[in-house]
């Protein structure tokens, strides 16, 4: 007995697709080989650039006459923002550089009062305690510990 295969449509385009395939890759192959296809191909390039040139300039000008700003002034004030921020935080890193030595240095002034007054008193004791090693105890006056 003989099967019958049923009709299957993919497989005949299949089929289809794989011997034109192979012929049209050969032409396309040739045809991208050639110079003028890269000729052709850089002239278009050219006239597309001129084009997008055009277009931003005139777009440029309609912004100006409605009084908006281009794409390139939005960057530079970005850009100023920026270097702005920068300046800004210097400065607090300054100020606080600044406050800091300040409170240091009034911490150091108040140590060196404290200390000069410290010598003084010991100078008093000092005095007091030679005062009591060359007099005899009769002779010694009542010390007021009061300052």
């Amino acid at each position: 007995m003989t099967q019958k295969v049923p009709f299957d449509p993919f497989t005949m385009w299949k089929e289809i697709y794989e011997k034109t395939e192979a012929s049209w890759s050969g032409v396309l192959q040739e045809s991208l080989g050639k110079e003028t296809f890269s000729e052709g191909l850089g002239q278009t390039l050219n006239s597309y650039l001129q084009y997008q040139e055009v277009i931003s300039q005139m777009t440029e000008a309609y912004l100006k006459q409605v009084n908006m700003p281009t794409r390139g002034e939005v960057s530079n004030i970005a850009s100023l923002v920026i270097n702005l921020e920068n300046k800004v935080d210097d400065l607090e890193d300054k100020i606080d550089d600044t406050t800091a030595k300040e409170d240091t240095s009034k911490e150091i002034n108040q140590l060196k009062k404290a200390v000069s007054n410290l010598d003084k008193k010991l100078d008093k004791v000092l005095a007091l305690i030679e005062e009591v090693n060359t007099k005899p105890a009769a002779a010694i006056p009542a010390v007021s510990t009061k300052q």
